[in-house]
Parts: C-alpha cells; structure tokens; sequence
C-alpha cells in the first residue's frame, strides 16, 4: 500500500532546558557504553569470529572422512547434469560409466603431480569416468583427499595459480579406462583436455581429464581452460572437450561441497 501524507501536523512540544546533573550524567552513560562497545570490538577483533573458525575446521575435519563415509552415488551421482556446461552455454549431461576402487596417490597418479601436490600430503584418491549423452567423449573425473589443514591448503591453490600448474601437461591426470565400457580404450594418449582445482573450503584436490571414447590418440593436450576459450582452435577446443572436463569437475565439485555442508551442520 502507498504511503499518504498525514491530513494534519502535530504540534510541537517546546523541549525543556537539561539541568545540568542530569546532562553531566547523560554524557557519563554515553561514554560508558561507547567503551563497553569498543571493548566488545577490540576482543572480537583480537580473538577473531570463533563460529567462524568453529565451522571452518569442523568443514576440514568432516572432509577427510567423506571419501569413506559416503556411498558412491553421492560422491559420483550416476547422472550429472551441466546446465550451460557445454560450447555455447549448452546444456551437459554425463552418465556414469567405472568408478576405480579407491588407490593411493602413488598408483593413481603421475609421479610428477603426486610431488606437486606434496605439501598438504594425500590420503586417497577416488575415481571415476563419465560418458557424454552422446558416448563420443569420455571423461574421468577424480578427488584426491589430503591431510592438509586451511592453511597449507590456501597455499598450493595460490601456488598453482600463480605458476600455473594445472596448465602443466606433465601434470595432467591419469585417465581411468574400464574394460567393456564406452571407456575401454581411454589411456594416456586419448586425453584431450583437463582441469585441476585445488579447493580452499575443503581438504581436497578436484580434477578430470577428457578424451575421445573412439580411441584416437591426441597429440596436442590443452588444459580446459585454453579449450573454452573464445576463438580456440586446437582439435580439444573444436570437439569441446575441455568444456567436458571443467563442466563435469564442476559438477562433482557441486555434489561435494553438498555433502560437506550436510556432514558439517551441528548434530542435536
């Protein structure tokens, strides 16, 4: 409803002179609160927001036991829908085709990345490939689980970003073939394209690696970065396979950070 102004206008009360006992211990309150007030900033500035800190850490430590607690279908939901994932602002859709029994760095990694990721340590690493709607493209998607705190995490993605790292070929995933599946022939010289995130929120690294279901050897890799990028015309770019593997690691990151939230909320 809009708002009218009033048919009248009250008067005005004349305001009475303040004695001066009475002001004098007006000014007092006022100056006893502002420093009730400003001690109140200065602990909570000195001690920082514990709720803050509470949850982050219960986040960190809820983390690192998803990677056992959680069935497969929540940390690799059988569908995953990309909405405008794909060249153009397409819309995506991948079906899950293998998930690898969960490994250690070591065999599930490039010994290169395995170094790289050093730092905040490993604990495993789950895995998993997804097809394209149309069986064409496929794609293996994985979560490496590390031991490292909110710290040492904030300092590897900051170090990737700023050398680059999840540009690195020689830092490229490994991809995740499964026999008798439209993946079958996904090895080492089918991947096309690929994406690296070092997650800040949680203790995890999330990365996916794209190729070509048909078995045909990539020569020139690009991460999917340069893939998606406008005017791209490498064949990853053309055949959208970097938009396949950042879309579909967006994804599982999505699902993830779903149950994180689930798994950190207080329990009544």
């Amino acid at each position: 409803m809009a708002e009218h102004p009033a048919g009248t206008t009250a008067r005005l009360r004349p305001v009475r002179a303040r004695r001066p006992i009475r002001t004098a211990a007006a000014l007092a309150c006022v100056v006893l609160g502002l420093g009730l007030i400003g001690g109140a900033a200065t602990g909570s500035w000195l001690t920082g927001d514990s709720s803050a800190d509470t949850t982050a850490q219960t986040a960190y430590t809820e983390g690192r036991t998803l990677w056992y607690s959680l069935p497969v279908d929540t940390l690799f939901p059988r569908t995953v829908h990309g909405r405008g994932a794909g060249p153009g602002g397409a819309d995506r859709v991948w079906t899950r085709v293998a998930v690898a029994p969960d490994g250690s760095c070591a065999e599930s990694l490039d010994p290169l990345l395995v170094r790289a990721l050093q730092p905040v340590g490993c604990t495993r690493v789950l895995r998993a490939t997804y097809t394209d709607a149309t069986s064409s493209h496929v794609t293996t998607v994985g979560m490496v689980f590390t031991k490292g705190g909110a710290a040492s995490m904030h300092a590897l993605e900051s170090r990737f970003t700023t050398e680059r790292l999840a540009e690195r070929a020689d830092l490229m995933p490994r991809a995740f073939p499964a026999p008798g599946t439209v993946a079958a022939r996904f090895g080492e010289r089918q991947r096309a394209s690929w994406s690296i995130d070092v997650l800040t929120d949680a203790p995890v690294v999330v990365y996916a690696v794209s190729g070509f279901a048909d078995g045909r050897a990539v020569t020139d890799p690009r991460p999917a970065g340069e893939a998606r990028a406008k005017g791209a015309t490498s064949a990853p770019a053309q055949a959208g396979l970097g938009h396949e593997a950042k879309g579909l690691s967006d994804g599982i990151e999505s699902a993830l950070r779903a149950s994180l939230g689930t798994a950190a909320e207080p329990r009544s």
